[in-house]
């Protein structure tokens, strides 16, 4: 793992520090198993394949067994949330080893916390079965091996959509991107081509050799987040807990395979090394970065006020310092794209396939939102259809998201915390103005923000809309969020779990059920204990 202050802290039992959270770790790793076994009946199996009836599991994927195993997967999701949420209460505290005088009475509450390691060895351990399970809630890592089996056919995926390759790959995506170009870097659709070379048509095999490949995302995440948290004074615990703990994050990017894991943990990793003052092999990395997801790119101009941070923190800034950081910048990031992309060989195709997103329409974008609003509120006056009002709503939202990027970058170069901070702000300007977002886009944002201590409102925030992410994305690709009831009854679970994360018990269940008490009850009253005579 790594070794930051909270692991090497002199003071403290060392005895407390190993076993501190250790119950909620394992707790989640119960979740984790039982999200393994439940996605069994009631995941994104490949279709057209026999191994289920071959294995005699196939009576799991239908009727009764369908059903238990969905209970089994809920309950596990469940356990996962619980034992996030009680981590975060401990993450979140003043470490019992730090407190200034542990023998005053008017010292405040404090617990002892995990250290680095044991954190980052629990999520491993939650990772492991998820690395295992049948993928859940989307179908995207049967369109990456499409995308790369229409390569090693000898098409252009950049041009050429899935349906030019018909097979099991094709049958188990989904097929509303079945005639889609792709829309990830060159290194990426590279190593898809790779993976097919090696598993051919076969979609299970496929699906593992595609998390294998993703697993370097995971571990530089475990690597970079804790030191890119460490150095501007954030928790390392509290980091790992927001971007990697996350229930939402890990079933969505292990179970599901995406590409964002990788994309994710490269991406930390090239800004961690920048902001300790390896700018080259960090600019390097986030090259890389773009190679693989596009997105990445948006933290690049910030690496200029970074770097010039750094030299005015020697000395002054001269002109040739801009002009030698501005064209490093841009070189060797550019650079390491132009290299992957000749590797490849497959030109700047890549920027056609951005615009099939559009073809995702919910409402957890502003743009998408005022266009159901606006046709909600036409409605008793005129039927406007949804389509053509998104095209405005939508495009206005591009020109929106344009001007708010320059503003930030331009108002984000007072120094290396600022231009951190604009970073995290530009990340999610980019979730909340692009045409659609899905939840593992969040990690775009989660990833960096671990460099600050985020009040406990913004935390129970991210707890809100991780849960309800977990809700309304079904594990069979299905949704929610148009089913009024249902999407009420996920926002009263949501709300369940971030209120229980800054008020421990909000249902007042610690006299019925003592193991989910973080301390002991209060206002019961005691006997008072005799006296001698």
């Amino acid at each position: 793992m790594t070794t930051t202050r909270d692991d090497v802290s002199p003071s403290g039992p060392t005895e407390r520090r190993r076993s501190a959270g250790l119950g909620d770790l394992l707790l989640g790793l119960v979740g984790a198993i039982a999200v393994c076994v439940g996605s069994f009946g009631v995941g994104d199996i490949a279709r057209n394949s026999t191994v289920a009836q071959d294995l005699g599991l196939a009576s799991i994927s239908y009727g009764h067994g369908k059903t238990l195993f969905g209970t089994i997967f809920w309950l596990g999701v469940a356990t996962m949330v619980i034992a996030w949420v009680r981590l975060g209460r401990r993450v979140v505290r003043r470490p019992a080893d730090r407190r200034p005088d542990s023998s005053a009475s008017t010292a405040p509450a404090t617990v002892a916390q995990p250290t680095v390691r044991t954190m980052g060895l629990g999520i491993l351990a939650w990772a492991a079965p998820l690395a295992v399970a049948v993928p859940v809630y989307s179908r995207d890592v049967y369109a990456y091996l499409g995308q790369g089996a229409v390569f090693r056919e000898g098409f252009d995926p950049y041009v050429d959509g899935p349906a030019h390759h018909p097979g099991p790959l094709l049958d188990s995506m989904a097929q509303v991107w079945a005639t889609t170009t792709a829309p990830y870097g060159p290194f990426f659709v590279g190593v898809m081509r790779g993976i097919t070379e090696i598993t051919g048509d076969h979609a299970i095999l496929g699906v593992y050799a595609v998390r294998i490949a993703l697993l370097p995302g995971l571990l530089l995440a475990l690597w970079a987040i804790p030191r890119l948290a460490d150095h501007f004074g954030a928790s390392p615990q509290a980091g790992l807990w927001l971007a990697l703990a996350n229930p939402m994050i890990l079933i969505h990017l292990v179970s599901g395979a995406h590409v964002e894991l990788l994309m994710m943990g490269v991406l930390v990793a090239g800004v961690t090394l920048v902001v300790t003052g390896r700018h080259i092999p960090g600019l390097v990395v986030l090259g890389l970065a773009v190679s693989i997801k596009v997105t990445a790119g948006i933290a690049i101009p910030f690496m200029v006020w970074i770097w010039l941070a750094h030299i005015r923190a020697r000395r002054p800034v001269r002109p040739t310092d801009v002009v030698g950081v501005f064209a490093a910048v841009i070189g060797i990031t550019v650079g390491v794209f132009a290299i992957c992309t000749a590797a490849v060989g497959l030109g700047f195709g890549w920027l056609s396939g951005l615009g099939f997103a559009d073809q995702i329409i919910n409402w957890f974008t502003l743009p998408t939102l005022a266009g159901h609003v606006v046709t909600l509120v036409a409605s008793p006056f005129v039927a406007l259809n949804l389509q053509p009002v998104l095209a405005v709503t939508r495009a206005v939202g591009w020109v929106v998201l344009a001007l708010v990027l320059v503003v930030l970058w331009c108002t984000h170069r007072r120094g290396e915390r600022s231009a951190m901070a604009g970073m995290v702000w530009a990340m999610l300007a980019v979730l909340v103005l692009e045409p659609s977002t899905l939840p593992w886009y969040y990690t775009w944002v989660l990833c960096l923000a671990v460099a600050f201590t985020l009040p406990g409102r913004v935390r129970a925030v991210v707890v809100f809309v991780s849960t309800f992410m977990l809700i309304v994305f079904q594990p069979d690709d299905s949704i929610l969020f148009y089913k009024p009831v249902e999407v009420l009854v996920a926002a009263a679970l949501s709300a369940l779990a971030a209120v229980s994360l800054v008020r421990p018990d909000p249902l007042r269940l610690r006299r019925v059920v003592g193991w989910f008490r973080d301390e002991p009850v209060s206002g019961v009253r005691r006997p008072a204990p005799e006296r001698d005579e």
